[in-house]
């Protein structure tokens, strides 16, 4: 099941990471919808692609995206797209980046895509059938101890107005936790988590299209997935926990 949504998925994502390898350190209009919260060429360019790409082959779906907002058809069936996760990172030229795409039906996401085209690492996982990257199965850490964990976050584009609360969960987890790390793509962190790179993540005011793809392929790898109050994930949340089962309840603790 999803065989068909699954590759034309891939295809988007790949197409898509095309682009962004072409426009890598070639950027030249860049706009903020934010203080800190940039658009660029690149945005633009790779979301038109996968738009057409989905929409051509599955007209009567809903597709919900980042720059261009949300095309409504089939209530059911909603593509959750990210065209360039990581655009600050993008726009400096630091090369950890990614397209995001999930797959909503009725109320769960059954299918998600991230694919780094940088560093040609592809991401996916579909419902009930394991995740993998680049092909080959992965899993999530079965570190047990919070104090033995490499954990990730990221900073909400309005830090700059309240700063506090995401500061202070900072602060606790550099002094628990083994190491905490900020690499600046939601939807890496997740796909770290669900390779085993990182034990743990954590972040708040998100999107939907910042985790969706990335949540099913923590959970199909393993991982749990909920937000600060440990209710089980949905793309509409505005924080997100995710991390193998041993440190997840863990980290829920410090989080509350």
């Amino acid at each position: 099941m999803w065989e068909k949504e699954m590759n034309i998925a891939r295809q988007a994502a790949i197409e898509s990471g095309k682009i962004l390898n072409r426009l890598f350190g070639q950027t030249k209009q860049i706009t903020k919808k934010g203080a800190i919260d940039l658009v660029t060429e690149a945005d633009l360019q790779s979301e038109k692609s996968i738009l057409h790409i989905i929409s051509r082959h599955f007209p009567q779906d809903s597709i919900m995206t980042e720059e261009s907002g949300h095309y409504n058809h089939n209530p059911q069936r909603v593509w959750i797209v990210d065209p360039l996760d990581g655009t600050t990172n993008f726009a400096h030229t630091f090369p950890l980046f990614a397209v995001s795409i999930a797959l909503k039906f009725q109320r769960e996401v059954v299918l998600g895509v991230v694919f780094n085209p940088y560093m040609n690492e592809h991401f996916e996982a579909v419902k009930g059938m394991g995740a993998s990257l680049n092909k080959k199965p992965i899993k999530v850490s079965q570190t047990e101890e919070l104090g033995e964990s490499l954990l990730a976050t990221g900073f909400p584009y309005d830090i700059n107005k309240n700063p506090n609360n995401v500061i202070e969960l900072f602060k606790r987890f550099v002094v628990l936790g083994q190491g905490v790390r900020r690499p600046g793509s939601a939807a890496i962190d997740l796909c770290y988590v669900a390779a085993g790179r990182l034990d743990g993540f954590w972040e708040e005011g998100l999107k939907p299209w910042d985790t969706a793809a990335g949540s099913i392929i923590v959970k199909e790898a393993g991982g749990r997935v909920s937000n600060y109050e440990g209710v089980p994930y949905s793309p509409d949340q505005k924080n997100i926990v995710a991390a193998n089962p041993s440190i997840h309840e863990a980290m829920l603790n410090v989080l509350s």
